[in-house]
Order: structure tokens, then sequence, then C-alpha cells
């Protein structure tokens, strides 16, 4: 096949890059490049050096090529897909936007959820724009035979990025600090609501099984492990490869949401709070060989010792870690009053 990826080096993306290029699909990077070193040595690669928002440049360098699929990794709200109807309309045989599972309606009727499951999240605006997009696509698909196909991922996670449902701005290393140091960490509610980690290369696995599908043409497509865990598990599997005592601190979500200095209604009341469990029944009908192999104990022993290997991944973040021992001091306050 021939392939293009908008961005193409992100967390979900970059693994979909390297199976295309072992693979021997011809795989083109549109992207500004800065992050293209990794694919080196691969024959198959064609970089095309630009930024998508120069439309009339992007233009240009396309103006000879046609694609069997065309995926935007980097669209979130429906301006970024009316540019790219105008720019691959009769270039590419199928064109895939990623959307998100925190699109489904919160709070959840049925903890199981299907690609049927009502899109509805007034709680984050992130997940609005994501379902205004997938709206414009499926009426382009509808009036004008517009390829399209939707994917929604949930909680993807590689190995330089620790999953958590509570961190700062500049992600988790300083949740893994405070466990490392015997601190308490916040863990959202009771610990108790089911929530699905998605290793990276899993993903990839059925979101390459729907390229080139005919099956896959004007369906909505949701790519998550069949693993399900409380987030008590998630940090407690954390704290066993790090060899340290979980010290779980249990603060209500909607406490955290109206806490300042953080806005965590979004990624809390709109996403992380509810238990979700998926049933990816539709994904193993297109991709019949589909399968989730990384269990998460597996998976994040991995990260932990790739984070722990790198100090370029430890990004230290102070100013949250006062903030959870703030958060900490005004529950127990809070006790004593009572």
């Amino acid at each position: 096949m021939k392939v293009l990826l908008i961005g193409g080096t992100g967390t979900i993306s970059m693994e979909i890059s390297h199976k295309l290029l072992e693979q021997g699909h011809t795989l083109y990077l549109l992207n500004r490049g800065s992050q293209n070193k990794r694919f080196s040595g691969y024959q198959n690669l064609v970089e095309v050096t630009v930024d998508i928002n120069n439309e009339a440049e992007v233009a240009e360098k396309i103006k000879e090529l046609e694609f069997d699929a065309v995926v935007d990794f980097i669209a979130f709200v429906p301006a970024h897909l009316e540019r790219d109807v105008r720019l691959f309309k009769g270039k590419t045989k199928q064109f895939i936007f990623i959307s998100s599972a925190s699109a489904y309606q919160k709070p959840l009727s049925d903890y199981r959820v299907t690609e049927s499951t009502p899109l509805s999240n007034p709680y984050w605006g992130y997940s609005r724009d994501k379902i205004a997009c997938e709206e414009y696509l499926m009426e382009r698909y509808r009036d004008d035979g517009f390829p399209i196909t939707i994917v929604r991922p949930s909680h993807t996670y590689d190995d330089k990025y620790i999953p958590l449902g509570v961190h700062g701005d500049k992600g988790s290393w300083q949740v893994v600090k405070r466990m490392l140091e015997g601190k308490p960490v916040i863990i959202h509610g009771d610990g108790t609501s089911l929530w699905t980690m998605t290793h990276n290369s899993d993903f990839a696995k059925g979101f390459i099984g729907l390229m080139g599908n005919i099956h896959a043409i004007g369906e909505s497509v949701q790519i998550t492990s069949d693993e399900s865990l409380t987030w008590n598990q998630v940090y407690t599997a954390i704290a066993r490869v790090l060899n340290v005592e979980l010290k779980p601190y249990y603060v209500p979500s909607d406490f955290l949401s109206k806490c300042s200095g953080y806005d965590f209604t979004g990624s809390l009341i709109g996403d992380k709070a509810n238990s979700v469990v998926f049933d990816n029944t539709k994904l193993k009908r297109l991709v019949p060989e589909f399968v989730a192999t990384k269990r998460f104990d597996q998976g994040i022993r991995e990260v932990i010792e790739n984070v722990l290997s790198n100090p370029n991944l430890q990004e230290l973040d102070p100013e949250f870690d006062n903030w959870c021992d703030r958060v900490i001091s005004a529950m127990e306050d809070a006790v004593k009053k009572v």
C-alpha cells in the first residue's frame, strides 16, 4: 500500500509508522521532519516535509501523488478536516480520522462501550470537538462519497509514557517520583472504577488491519485492549515494578475538578472517573486476526524500565508536587473538622 500519515511520530502513530515500514509498505510522512530520524535506514520511507497548516504548499507537494490510505493524527477541530477534504478528495481510497473514545456519552448508561454508544460529552471541549469532526466527516461520506473511516482510541501508551489518572502538565514522572520517595499519591475516587490501557503495539495491529479494508469505509471503529483494570490495579502494578509500597490517597473526582491550579473536569469527570469496558467485537469482525497481547503488568514494566534509564524522560514538576501536598492537607484538615 501507499500510505500517507499526517504526523506519524506520536504516541499512537510512531508504532504504526514502524510496522508499515517493516511490512514493506510505501510510507509518506507529512510533517515538519523533526522526529523522522527515528526511521533512518528504511528505503520505503518518503518524507513530505511541510507544515500541514500551509495548505497551498501541501497541495503543491502532493499534486502528482495518490494514496491507498491517508491518516490524519493531528486533526482536532472540523476546520482541520475541511482542509483535509480539499487536499485529498479524489487522491485517496481511504481517509482515516483519529477520534477519541472520550467522545462517548458521560455519564454512561451502560459501562459496556460499543461503537453504537451515543456520542455526548458535556464536560470536555476536546471531546465535543472530536464529535463535531466525526459528524462533519460522516456528512462528507453520505453526501459526497468521501471514503472515511473513523477510529476511536482510548488510553494508549508507549515506552516513554507511564499512564496515570492524575498528573500535572509536565507528565507523570512527578507522581512516580512521589512513589519512589514514599509519599502518598492521589488516586481519583476510590480507585475501583474500571479502565482500559492499550499498548501502542497492540493498537497498531488493529489499526493497520483497517487500512485498505473495504468493509471499514463509512464505519466508526474503536481499538482497545480487552483487559479491564481498576485504577487501584494500575497504580499497584506501577508500584510493584518500582519495588515500593503504594501509598494511595483517595480524593473524590468532583473535588479534584473544583480545585484551583489544574482543570480535571474534562480528563476526570468527562473521561477517567467513569467505568468503561470496551467491546471490540466490531474490530475483530473487520480484522479477524486482531488480538491485544500486551498485558498491562508486562507493558508497564517495559515502560518504567525505559523511563528509569532515560533521564530525559524524567521531567520534574515541583508545582504539581506542591499541589498534591496542598490537596492532601486540605482533605486531612476537613476530616479533622467533622
